[in-house]
């Protein structure tokens, strides 16, 4: 044996009694899941969206993708105890496999490595098993094996080329935290990076996250480090999509979704998170780019919308035009590199400050274009209305305003690069659409929020609340409908049209209508497939005798948490920085497919909120800092999944927007920022892909609980947006009493708010019995009325009566 391999050999230990518990596909997920086949087609889709969500930062000299020649040595116990998803109810997913890093570089087959290596990584991680945690305490990241200067320059004498892997997850109950082995790198990891730069000329870093990472420490190396790829959390399919995209057999397209600033504390709203009672959006419209490219350039590492691919683009031909307040720019994209490739235009526009104060950059539109070859281009089209360009004035008109002035639009791909193609004038101030002023703070919780006019930082007084709800909510009570009792309809003749829903709804008794606003009282219940996360519906057999069956619901996003197990997918992250809107509908019309098949009716996703900060828990679940991607994103996950016949549910409604003290915390935000930022994208999802469902969120809204707000699901969801669908709680809730109505509290609370169903339907002690509080006030001034109970059936009714339940 050489003296060299001697030297590594010490790390591998016994490896000649090593025995590998991998298989060539990826481990077993150990769960009731291994047994679970995947469809083909969801595979494909799995590993292709997993590989054009990859965001490259950086490619010093070609050293991606990886040829022929090259031997790779990979450093980084992640490399097999892969971040495959987040943690909580949105990733808990019995997966069948999962492929980790090294087995989708073995499965590759392009990609020569350091098998010495690769094995003293194995060894290493035998004898330091990761430790899982529990709900709520998961580990963040995993110890890392000691790399020193004298193994690293041993591993470079085997190999012309080092891959450090560093590995990250976070999640439900699950926060961030600015801590070294989080946020920041630990000091080991930094030992690593240390020795590997030193003994490696070129070196890759990938991150296997599922959300934004502190950058400075990594870009201190500078040259030392040669290309850096987020690789995110790619679900089952992780290591061959990263593989594929390593050894060129596929290539990265993917867009940073969120900036990447040089601190966290330039972050817009940094000092305003965390808090366990209530978090004043201070910085008001201005979150993420809205607010670098506004007034903080110079704090961006990356800016939104960035990211590298392995060929170059030419953006030629670019055509302005005009037609009835509708704004077109179309222009060529052109592959002028040595490599195939995808390229996303992006269109920004800026609109004249006028006296509210506006955003430097806002997104309009986007679109990808096919996969294109060396040479050959492609023509993609990108649309505005100039009414989208209007602002929500909060003051005094409450409507939503195009000011006076010149409006510039931007093309590019990305924000910062993008440039100016034409501009919009607007000769008058118009009101696009007058509203009513809804969901304020209150008076007593009014804080200080930022604008930026004039060139100036400014921070004033957020408007109070100047409305009666009380009033609003006596004014549109709905009629009782007279009960006549059972007479013999079944919820089919509603839907054949041979009686009306208010014929049927008639014949409801008060228990039944208590029933039907809420579930089965648990979760798993029997009347649904084994691991479900709750049945609602027909919960009663009187309610079954009539028809209505019994509903099955379960977690989403990253595929469906039920015993059978099913497919685990990228996380949403990854999904929207492919901004391949039409490729996320694919994967979710299988999605769909699979419900069918495993026996879900409503998959719990897509999750909305928005990445207001990066050390939310859960951002692996939602999409993005901008609302317009968001909206788009969530709006092909509900067109796919319902599709297939069965039901998606964005959540959670709204401004969830940290894990710390979640069911207590009050996001208090202006309701022009709640309605540009915050609201937007379920606006967006709610009217370009129809959800049949929607979950509120647990957290309160300018001091009211979710499941309480009727100003955000009576008065906007309902009323402004037309919604149609069905609206339930986040798991459980919180006990109130309704400060409009002091004698009703609860359900009959959450049911005057027009939140139509309890889930799962009781408390967490599993106790199956209703709480009372639905119709204790039935009958009594200003108590719940019949009438309510009629209409909130009548909301669940509709949904289940054309769901896949019926068939």
């Amino acid at each position: 044996m050489s003296s060299v391999k001697k030297k590594i050999m010490k790390y591998v230990g016994k490896v000649v009694n090593f025995v590998t518990t991998t298989t060539s596909q990826g481990t077993s997920s150990g769960e009731l899941g291994k047994s679970f086949v995947p469809d083909e087609r969801i595979v494909e889709l799995c590993r292709e969206v997993g590989a054009e969500g990859i965001v490259m930062l950086k490619n010093d000299n070609g050293v991606l993708p990886l040829t022929s020649d090259r031997i790779v040595s990979v450093f980084g116990r992640v490399q097999n105890d892969y971040f495959c998803v987040g943690y909580g109810s949105g990733g808990d997913v019995k997966a069948p496999y999962k492929v980790n890093l090294m087995q989708g570089i073995r499965n590759n087959g392009k990609i020569k490595y350091n098998e010495l290596l690769a094995a003293a990584y194995e060894n290493w991680g035998k004898l330091n098993p990761v430790d899982d945690g529990f709900w709520g305490n998961w580990p963040m990241c995993y110890d890392e094996m000691p790399v020193d200067l004298s193994m690293a320059r041993t591993a470079a004498s085997m190999s012309d080329t080092a891959i450090v892997v560093i590995g990250r997850s976070a999640g439900e109950d699950r926060e961030n935290k600015l801590e070294k082995g989080s946020y920041y790198l630990t000091d080991t990891e930094k030992q690593v990076l240390d020795s590997v730069t030193t003994a490696f000329d070129r070196v890759i870093v990938l991150l296997n996250c599922g959300g934004i990472m502190d950058m400075a420490e990594i870009e201190s190396y500078g040259d030392k480090i040669s290309a850096i790829l987020y690789v995110w959390q790619t679900g089952m399919e992780s290591g061959n999509a990263i593989a594929d995209v390593l050894s060129g057999d596929s290539f990265p397209s993917g867009k940073l979704t969120d900036t990447i600033a040089k601190s966290y504390e330039d972050y817009p709203g940094s000092a305003d998170f965390g808090n366990r009672k209530f978090n004043c959006y201070t910085e008001d419209i201005y979150v993420g780019y809205r607010g670098f490219e506004t007034f903080a350039k110079d704090k961006v590492l990356y800016p939104f919308g960035f990211g590298l691919g392995y060929t170059q683009f030419a953006i030629e031909n670019v055509k302005c035009s005009c037609e009835n307040d509708e704004i077109t720019v179309s222009a060529d994209v052109k592959n002028i590199g040595k490599y195939a490739g995808k390229e996303v235009l992006q269109l920004y526009y800026e609109a004249p400050c006028g006296r509210m104060g506006k955003p430097a950059r806002v997104l309009a539109d986007f679109a990808k274009t096919k996969k294109l070859l060396p040479n050959e281009s492609e023509t993609l089209s990108l649309k505005l209305n100039a009414s989208d360009m209007a602002s929500y004035e909060d003051e005094e008109i409450f409507a939503y305003l195009l000011e006076k002035g010149v409006y510039k639009i931007y093309l590019g791909t990305d924000v910062r690069s993008a440039e100016l193609c034409c501009t919009y004038e607007q000769g008058k101030t118009d009101v696009i659409k007058r509203l009513s002023q809804t969901a304020a703070v209150s008076p007593e919780s009014a804080f200080k929020r930022l604008k930026y006019v004039d060139g100036k930082k400014i921070y004033d007084t957020v408007p109070a609340a100047k409305y009666s709800l009380k009033e609003i909510i006596l004014s549109n009570l709905p009629k009782d409908i007279p009960q006549t009792g059972d007479i013999g309809y079944k919820l089919a003749d509603v839907k054949s049209g041979k009686v009306t829903m208010e014929q049927f709804v008639a014949q409801l008794d008060n228990t039944e209508l208590e029933a039907i606003s809420r579930g089965d009282y648990v979760m798993n219940s029997p009347l649904g497939a084994a691991g479900n996360a709750g049945t609602f519906g027909g919960v009663l057999e009187s309610m079954r005798k009539k028809g209505i069956p019994a509903v099955t619901t379960t977690d989403g996003p990253s595929g469906i948490r039920i015993n059978e197990g099913a497919s685990l997918l990228p996380v949403a992250t990854a999904l929207a920085c492919s901004w391949n809107t039409e490729l996320v509908e694919n994967l979710y019309e299988q999605v769909g497919m699979e419900m069918k098949r495993v026996g879900s009716h409503i998959l719990l996703a897509p999750g909305m909120n928005i990445h207001r900060n990066p050390l939310c828990g859960r951002n692996f679940e939602y999409f993005s800092e901008d609302p317009l991607l968001t909206g788009h994103m969530a709006a092909a996950i509900v067109r796919g999944v319902q599709k297939a016949g069965v039901s998606a549910c964005p959540k959670h409604f709204a401004c969830n927007n940290q894990e710390t003290n979640r069911t207590h915390n009050d996001s208090r935000v202006s309701e022009r920022a709640l309605r540009e930022i915050y609201l937007k994208g379920f606006e967006i999802c709610v009217k370009t892909a129809n959800p049949q469902n929607i979950m509120t969120s647990y957290n309160k809204i300018n001091g009211v609980w979710g499941h309480y707000h009727y100003e955000l699901c009576t008065r906007i969801l309902r009323g402004e947006w037309g919604y149609k669908g069905n609206i339930m709680t986040d798991w459980w809730m919180r006990s109130s009493a309704s400060p409009e109505f002091p004698e009703i509290k609860d359900q009959a609370y959450r049911v005057r708010a027009g939140v139509n169903v309890l889930m799962p339907g009781g408390g967490r002690t599993g106790r199956r019995k209703p709480d009372g509080t639905l119709l204790k006030t039935l009958g009594m001034p200003e108590g719940i009325t019949l009438g309510e109970l009629q209409q909130n059936a009548m909301h669940v009714l509709n949904f289940v009566m054309n769901s896949e339940a019926m068939k």
